[in-house]
């Protein structure tokens, strides 16, 4: 499913949802225009190491291949307890479960000039592994300091909120009769 940027996520989150990874850098580096949420083709040692121990979205990245999306890079790392025979690589490429209006967004949007798939956020919801894509242009160096600089005013304006909010009212005197 899309939605834009200003718009919240379709679906609040349930209590069994939980956010395994998140890839902060992309945020930084990236301007995101749209974003999809795709669920993940995985075995049944890969969604147990996941949720045991995580999983890595540091050089992931998405791409669109005879009409399927895959997702490249992602290090899950494997299950302790898992057979021998079981075990898959920990970077091998994985399916992901997209509808094809979808697919064919994806793809006209990665097809316009400086875009690209980035893998947001990697997640469980309702039992299932889920991963957030966002479609991206890459930011300029001067974009990135205003970016960061717009960021820093907002968290001191924040604290300074804050601050305000939490201080102790002035006692007032009370006049003598």
């Amino acid at each position: 499913m899309c939605w834009n940027l200003g718009v919240p996520p379709p679906r609040p989150p349930r209590p069994g949802d939980r956010v395994i990874t998140e890839n902060r850098a992309a945020r930084f580096h990236y301007e995101i225009s749209e974003r999809y949420e795709a669920g993940i083709v995985l075995r049944g040692s890969e969604i147990k190491a996941l949720r045991e121990q995580g999983a890595h979205l540091v050089d992931a990245y998405a791409c669109v291949e005879r009409g399927e999306v895959w997702l490249r890079g992602l290090h899950i790392s494997t299950y302790s307890r898992a057979a021998p025979g079981d075990r898959a690589s920990e970077r091998a490429a994985r399916k992901l479960l997209l509808h094809a209006r979808e697919i064919t967004a994806i793809v006209r949007a990665v097809s316009r000039e400086g875009c690209t798939l980035v893998p947001l956020t990697l997640l469980i919801v309702g039992g299932l592994a889920k991963v957030r894509l966002g479609v991206a242009r890459g930011r300029k160096a001067h974009d990135k300091r205003a970016a960061l600089a717009a960021r820093t005013a907002e968290r001191e304006a924040t604290i300074e909120l804050r601050e305000r909010r939490d201080a102790p009212l002035p006692r007032r005197r009370r006049a003598r009769s």
